[in-house]
């Protein structure tokens, strides 16, 4: 702790010197005791710097410095971990192509476009400067190509969260491929990606990335219970699963689900029609089993459970409309996380009329604690 005060002490006084610096005739101020002198805003040192850049908290603040002068260019190329360019409206291509040898320690980088701007040369100068990336968001990316894809495998196969999100252009080969080169991955945005999520796909993501943690497969309508199935059984580790739109998996899908995920905390399967009450009486059943698992391992540790802490948080079967009231009340009186009341609800059951009796004990319990609910995705 006395060595950061003390140099705390140094950037504040360094910080000073600056405010000062244009009150002699030669423009340079001194620091008494230290010798410590400043020319001006290019002097600032490196800590300090930084800091003024992360306080200012824009940046577009970031770009314009890293053009001041050589040694804030270099400060900022070996400082700055994380970069959002989601701000920039039109020549996002020419800017990120440009910044790419700049800033080769990012590692989390958003590329957001309200309207496509990004091309297969952005991404490719990020890939083969940027090695240590561990985020990226491309999402709506509508121009990129597979040479995208590939540029990432082989450039940045630290990556932990990608979100490909809209971009329809990617092919399953491609996908694929990507999965087997980024191992790591924990975090996977793939909504509307309807070329390349296929049941091969998401066999390469099974095999390749058992650390997934979260999935969106939202309208990805080509999947099926094959690809889903492959996706349980390799990927133990899934919190939040969203096949929202995924129109023909069945229930296959739900029971693969219930026993190979017992971390599950969201499921979305908006639209998905073809689940019956099969799948929910097994994501009830997985409850049971995995109180049952849970008090073993108590047993064997000689300390409590809390069986509060796990299960289903969150789960959406709007227009599931051959579900029945008794299967949902099941899995909602199963996981207490799950809430029908309009302050929390976490049980999704909009279109289904028939449901409408379904409640969670709430209804009976108005003071019941609510729980924290898990984004259906992360990015």
């Amino acid at each position: 702790m006395d060595c950061e005060q003390m140099m705390n002490g140094e950037l504040d006084s360094s910080f000073n010197d600056l405010m000062v610096s244009g009150r002699g005739e030669s423009g340079q101020a001194q620091h008494e005791g230290t010798g410590a002198s400043l020319l001006g805003w290019k002097d600032l040192p490196m800590e300090l710097l930084l800091r003024i850049i992360s306080i200012a908290g824009d940046d577009r603040m970031i770009i314009v410095a890293s053009g001041v002068c050589t040694g804030w260019r270099d400060t900022l190329e070996w400082g700055i971990t994380n970069l959002s360019l989601s701000w920039c409206q039109a020549h996002m291509n020419d800017l990120v192509v440009s910044l790419a040898q700049k800033f080769r320690k990012l590692q989390v980088l958003s590329l957001r476009q309200i309207k496509p701007q990004l091309e297969d040369s952005a991404v490719e100068a990020v890939a083969n400067n940027c090695h240590d990336l561990r985020e990226w968001d491309l999402s709506r990316s509508f121009r990129l190509s597979d040479r995208s894809l590939y540029a990432l495998a082989h450039g940045c196969p630290r990556l932990t969260r990608l979100n490909i999100s809209g971009c329809s252009s990617f092919s399953d080969a491609a996908l694929a491929y990507l999965t087997s080169q980024c191992k790591n991955l924990k975090c996977l945005n793939l909504c509307g990606c309807v070329r390349a999520v296929s049941d091969r796909a998401l066999q390469a993501i099974a095999c390749n990335c058992g650390q997934l943690q979260s999935l969106n497969l939202g309208w990805c309508d080509s999947v099926t219970d094959k690809g889903v199935t492959s996706l349980a059984s390799g990927c133990p580790e899934l919190r939040a699963l969203d096949l929202c739109g995924c129109v023909l998996i069945t229930d296959e899908s739900v029971v693969a689900l219930a026993n190979g995920c017992p971390h599950l905390r969201s499921l979305g399967l908006y639209y998905c029609q073809n689940i019956t009450d099969r799948a929910m009486y097994s994501l009830a059943n997985s409850r049971v089993k995995s109180k049952g698992r849970s008090l073993d391992a108590a047993r064997k540790n000689g300390g409590g459970v809390g069986d509060k802490a796990d299960g289903l948080a969150n789960l959406n079967i709007s227009q599931c409309t051959a579900l029945t009231p008794p299967a949902v009340q099941a899995v909602c009186d199963s996981f207490p996380a799950l809430h029908t009341c309009p302050e929390r609800h976490s049980l999704i059951i909009s279109g289904c009329l028939s449901l409408t009796s379904v409640h969670c004990a709430c209804a009976h319990h108005p003071h019941r604690p609510g729980r924290a609910i898990l984004s259906n995705h992360a990015y």
